[in-house]
């Protein structure tokens, strides 16, 4: 088979694969054999532009799929907002209240709607961020929560705690500002674990009982038990999980008081 018959015969089983349908309110809908990881077939629209070339498009559909589990919010800003922008970039895609498209000449158009596809791909990838957070992610999540519930200017983010010798190597994730001072440490691994139990010793030893602190892990399963119970005694609360947000509610709430 030489060069042309293998350029035709892959040509015929891509066609053979993509259906266009034409609809009412001036898309066509290609249906495509590109997939999401649980099966689901991606929704690509073509929109003729006056210019002569065409819109590839998503109409929303793709950050619709990602709301189910998530919060859109969270992919504007911080981390995910970046990574976001960064694929955005990369690829040649807009976004516009919430709907992902490229304009492509028309003699484009078969290798513009694979790159969209990957483009498409790789976004919706960042819901994995969700599912397991990389560190920089859990805490901006954990100070996105805890402002939600004291509200943005009651949280100080690295606190340098006043009057306490050489304070600037013993920082604090989030100090939050009530009736006591409350102190919270964020803990997604075995590492933080152990500095956040050195740190919160250290400021007991130099303030005693005048202030209160408060410890959120990531998966308490990833914390070795050892670990877990020194950090326990050292702390004055806990929560097991970012995701137990009426047990950070209200620890939070008696923390303050």
């Amino acid at each position: 088979m030489i060069y042309k018959d293998l350029k035709e015969a892959i040509c015929r089983s891509l066609c053979a694969d993509v259906t266009v349908v034409e609809r009412d309110d001036g898309y066509f809908f290609i249906d495509t054999p590109f997939e999401f990881g649980d099966g689901d077939h991606y929704s690509l629209f073509l929109k003729l532009l006056p210019s002569g070339g065409v819109r590839i498009t998503d109409r929303g559909t793709t950050f619709m799929r990602m709301s189910y589990l998530n919060d859109l919010a969270k992919f504007k800003d911080g981390m995910r907002g970046r990574l976001l922008e960064s694929l955005l970039g990369g690829s040649g895609l807009r976004e516009e209240s919430g709907e992902f498209f490229i304009d492509v000449p028309g003699d484009a158009l078969g290798s513009s709607l694979v790159k969209f596809g990957q483009a498409i791909t790789r976004i919706h990838d960042l819901t994995f961020l969700n599912k397991s957070r990389v560190a920089t992610t859990f805490y901006e999540d954990l100070r996105e929560e805890v402002e939600e519930i004291v509200g943005k200017d009651r949280v100080i983010e690295n606190y340098i705690v006043p009057d306490v010798p050489n304070a600037d190597i013993y920082p604090v994730d989030l100090y939050v500002k009530g009736e006591s001072p409350l102190f919270v440490f964020g803990v997604p691994d075995q590492g933080k674990a152990r500095l956040a139990t050195v740190i919160l010793q250290y400021l007991r030893h130099y303030l005693g009982p005048r202030f209160r602190s408060l410890v959120v892990l990531e998966d308490q399963s990833s914390i070795p038990h050892n670990d877990r119970g020194r950090l326990i005694n050292a702390a004055t609360m806990m929560v097991n999980t970012l995701e137990a947000k009426d047990d950070l509610r209200v620890k939070l709430e008696v923390g303050l008081h």
